[in-house]
Parts: C-alpha cells; sequence; structure tokens
C-alpha cells in the first residue's frame, strides 16, 4: 500500500512493523530531512486512511504519535501541518529530561548513575535501528 501524495508504503507482510508505527516513522523522518517542510499541509485522516488502505483509527494513532512529538501540528479546522522543525521536539525532550532527573534524583541515584542509566538507554535505542 502506498501514498502517492506523501510517498508513504506500508509493508503488510508478517514481521514488518505495525501500520500506524510505519507511518509515524516515515512521516518524522521525511519531516526531519526537510522533503515534508514546515507548514506543509497533510491529508485528513480519513484521505490518508482511504488512499492507504488502512483504517482511520491507524492513522489517527500515528497522527497523535506525531503530534505528541512535535512533528505535526493540529490547526483546528484548517487542518494538520508539518510543525516547525525542532521546537515541539526540543520542548519534549527536555520535559522528558526534566521527568527523569526528578525521577532519578528521587530514587537517590548519583548524578554520575543517573547519566551512566540515560546513556545505556540512548545507546540500547539508537543501536536498535
Amino acid at each position: 500500500m502506498s501514498s502517492t501524495n506523501l510517498k508513504i508504503t506500508i509493508d503488510g507482510s508478517a514481521g514488518s512493523a505495525a501500520p500506524y508505527e510505519q507511518l509515524r516513522a516515515q512521516i518524522a523522518a521525511r519531516a526531519r530531512s526537510g522533503k515534508l517542510p514546515a507548514g506543509f499541509k497533510l491529508p485528513t485522516v480519513r484521505g490518508l486512511a482511504e488512499d492507504l488502505g488502512l483504517a482511520a483509527n491507524t492513522v489517527a494513532k500515528a497522527y497523535r504519535a506525531l503530534e505528541a512529538d512535535g512533528v505535526i501540528e493540529t490547526r483546528g479546522r484548517n487542518g494538520t501541518f508539518v510543525a516547525a522543525a525542532g521546537e515541539g521536539a526540543a520542548r519534549e525532550a527536555a520535559s522528558a529530561a526534566q521527568a527523569f532527573a526528578e525521577r532519578v534524583h528521587r530514587l537517590g541515584l548519583t548524578e554520575a548513575d543517573a547519566v551512566s542509566a540515560a546513556t545505556e538507554a540512548l545507546r540500547a535505542r539508537y543501536a536498535a535501528k
């Protein structure tokens, strides 16, 4: 299944990632690379679902995840757009880092132990790509 407008392809074969995750990852990658510039208007949930042969709830789930990550923004009835690069992601990362710092402090970890835990988690996550 593919979308000609966004050049999104969903792999439905066994063992592939969930369709919403494939959609989320491809839109996020295109937004980061600039192939989808800030302000680019995305198709409606129903329109993209129809184009890709997916359920509307699948596309809606991907859009919600992208919005939570600051990649896209919904402007009410005006539609859904690619957000300005980095702004939302930087805010989200700062918020996550603050929450992590508060949590490890409550757990009684030293700063060195907290940094080590974060470094290991990042290495594991980025090595998984």
